[in-house]
């Protein structure tokens, strides 16, 4: 049976977009009417989520006021970090609270198509420790590109590089044994302290069907947000 929990990161302070939204936390600046945080959580209802846990941090108790604990179907639960703790550290906090043993982890400034049963099913038949879903872009300059080879993920390149190709979109599938073996300092990053290694030893899974992905943390992105979601 598939996976049907997952944990959206929606601690971070946002600092990027400050300029235009400041009153609120990153996930909840309004795209097309909505929250933007609203368009992640349905299209995780609408892949078969039973139960989200939100991993907030800066302005956590805005985010549950606008959110609550219920989701079109979906159970929401809080993981709050009383300090900056980073990325890999929110997950593995929040990770305490699973009701099962493996998560899909997502950032809830990022949209992205996918299937989550998907990238779980790529990640199992491989036999990898993660999954990473990627996104095709026409330059990957503001991200660092991503190499893949034979279904994994070879290589993470750091920003600097240029043209199309293949960027992480911050949408991941971790086993139980990947959850298990998050580092053990309290602060970390998940990408840098985690997923880099992993795909140097040939353990991430890559998936690449996706699509529709926009990552608001700019200025310029998030103008474009509202037109893609109006």
């Amino acid at each position: 049976m598939p996976t049907e929990e997952a944990i959206v990161l929606v601690g971070g302070l946002g600092t990027r977009l400050r300029a235009v939204v400041s009153d609120v936390p990153k996930p909840l600046a309004q795209v097309a009417g909505r929250p933007f945080l609203a368009w992640v959580l349905d299209h995780l209802a609408e892949n078969g989520m039973r139960r989200v846990l939100l991993a907030t941090g800066h302005m956590a108790g805005a985010v549950e006021a606008a959110i609550g604990h219920t989701w079109s179907g979906m159970e929401v639960a809080y993981s709050v970090e009383d300090q900056p703790l980073g990325t890999g550290g929110a997950v593995r906090l929040a990770a305490a609270r699973l009701g099962g043993d493996c998560a899909h982890v997502l950032n809830g400034d990022t949209f992205l198509r996918y299937s989550p049963a998907g990238l779980e099913q790529a990640t199992r038949g491989l036999g990898a420790l993660a999954g990473v879903a990627l996104a095709e872009v026409g330059d990957v300059a503001r991200y660092g590109s991503v190499e893949v080879a034979a279904g994994r993920v070879s290589a993470f390149r750091e920003k600097g590089g240029q043209g199309p190709g293949l960027i992480n979109a911050g949408s991941y599938f971790l086993t139980a044994e990947a959850l298990a073996g998050l580092p053990a300092q309290p602060a970390f990053s998940l990408e840098t302290g985690f997923l880099h290694p992993q795909a140097e030893a040939g353990r991430l899974a890559a998936f690449t069907a996706t699509s529709g992905f926009i990552d608001i943390g700019v200025p310029a992105d998030y103008a474009r947000a509202q037109e893609l979601f109006a």
